[in-house]
């Protein structure tokens, strides 16, 4: 997708979220705050840690994740959501609830 094209906005948020890992991120750090890297990959179980940098890479790329470096041996690194991704908490919220009604209907 090109930058300046304009698109469906449906289309453009899915192309912003859409993949296995980054709408788990997302919501973890909507849940919790600031997260360092390795409590990020326990909370997701199951991801790599190069597939989790790719993901917070692309996140931060887009504007929705923030991280901060910590001149520490070794280095600390925390993520938390910018303005743009505290945004998308309602949305995780309605997508939270119908996942539970889903699940309750599938009983």
């Amino acid at each position: 997708m090109k930058k300046n094209e304009i698109i469906c906005p449906v289309e453009y948020a899915v192309d912003l979220l859409g993949g296995k890992w980054k709408m788990p991120i997302i919501h973890a750090l909507t849940s919790n705050g600031v997260l360092r890297f390795k409590e990020l990959e326990r909370m997701l179980g199951g991801i790599t840690p190069k597939m989790l940098t790719t993901q917070l890479r692309s996140l931060e790329e887009d504007g929705l994740v923030e991280r901060k470096i910590y001149p520490t041996v070794p280095p600390t690194v925390e993520y938390k959501l910018t303005t743009i991704g505290e945004s998308i908490k309602p949305m995780i919220n309605e997508l939270k609830n119908w996942g539970l009604y889903h699940q309750g209907l599938k009983k």
